[in-house]
């Protein structure tokens, strides 16, 4: 789900670990020598959805709280972020919350530690001309999804079937995100396609397509998916976290607070302080940037600060099951855990 390896933004953007010049002086002092490293691939770290990992960089919250973290990116054809934790390649993983279902099932222990947001931040862009307003008028024809087997492909599966569409009532490729998933809208390979920030604005902007259903608000996802859909997280091993303790309570406490100061901070504040390259690009201008960033702004779990929405992980499992991703009876209270939002709450005097 990796929009920079689409798009052929700017080396900065692949960067393994990306840090503003200057931000140091936005951080609180830094943290010892020996603060422990922590490894943490994102998947998309330029997308709006998983914004949090890298602002909390720009605005030194890992070192305030006293880890190392490495930032990485997915690579185009390499592995990808939620499976780079389970094999161990990485410590954590910024990604959907709907994969700690899918490796509970498959009898593989991990867990949301930090729920970043509560819609997925994405839109179904369709294609212009095609007078598409919901999923039932995409019979017959192909939607693109992220890749064949991703979150966005569930989404996709879920919002048909709402619909009253069945599996064989239309098609699905893979499309990727930015300039491949604008190819497929513009030149008829797709009539509709799943996608986020900033590829949404550039298929406004250039005239390909047109927002048909919003999954990136509160009121959206409840409108279409008839619940909260908790979507950016980090996900770890827990074993892993069981025995680094200390490293999994920095992360979640720096993103937290990150989660805290974007509450009093505005999307152009957001945009003042990431990598020039993330908010300025072949996509998408600053000021359309923080535009998108605006209307989105509901995804983020502002409200709840990283705790888990109580009603998330059953409209999770029931899409996923729905898609036919999952297929056994999962306990969905050993998929996350709220034990270090709680700690960094009670340690930031949040209630």
């Amino acid at each position: 789900m990796n929009l920079t390896k689409k798009t052929g933004l700017t080396a900065t953007a692949l960067a393994l670990a990306l840090a503003l010049p200057g931000a140091a002086a936005l951080s609180a002092p830094a943290a010892a020598a020996d603060a422990p490293t922590v490894t943490l691939m994102v998947g998309g770290i330029d997308k709006q959805i998983y914004l949090p990992y890298q602002l909390a960089k720009s605005l030194g919250m890992y070192k305030k709280y006293g880890v190392n973290v490495e930032l990485s990116t997915e690579q185009n054809g390499g592995v990808g972020a939620e499976d780079a934790v389970i094999s161990g390649q990485v410590d954590m993983a910024g990604a959907w919350y709907n994969h700690t279902i899918e490796f509970q099932e498959k009898g593989k222990d991990v867990i949301g530690i930090v729920q970043l947001s509560v819609a997925p931040g994405e839109r179904i862009m369709c294609a212009k001309g095609t007078d598409i307003k919901s999923p039932k008028d995409w019979k017959g024809k192909s939607v693109g999804v992220t890749d064949l087997g991703s979150g966005t492909d569930a989404l996709v599966s879920y919002v048909s079937a709402r619909a009253g569409l069945k599996p064989n009532d239309y098609s699905k490729i893979a499309a990727g995100a930015g300039q491949t998933m604008i190819a497929a809208l513009k030149f008829g390979k797709a009539a509709c396609g799943i996608t986020s920030q900033p590829t949404v604005n550039a298929i406004e902007k250039l005239g390909v397509g047109y927002s048909a259903i919003d999954l990136s608000t509160g009121a959206g996802v409840q409108k279409w998916l008839g619940g909260d859909y908790p979507a950016a997280t980090v996900l770890v091993r827990a074993d892993w976290a069981a025995k680094h303790k200390k490293e999994t309570q920095g992360v979640v406490d720096a993103l937290v607070a990150t989660l805290e100061w974007m509450k009093t901070h505005s999307p152009a504040d957001v945009a003042n302080v990431m990598p020039k390259d993330f908010v300025s690009n072949q996509l998408t201008s600053k000021e359309e940037y923080v535009a998108a960033l605006m209307k989105d702004w509901g995804q983020y779990n502002l409200d709840g600060l990283g705790t888990m929405p109580k009603s998330g992980p059953q409209t999770v499992y029931d899409i996923e099951k729905a898609a036919g991703k999952v297929h056994k009876k999962v306990d969905l209270s050993k998929t996350y855990t709220n034990q270090y939002v709680d700690a960094a709450k009670k340690k930031e005097g949040i209630k």
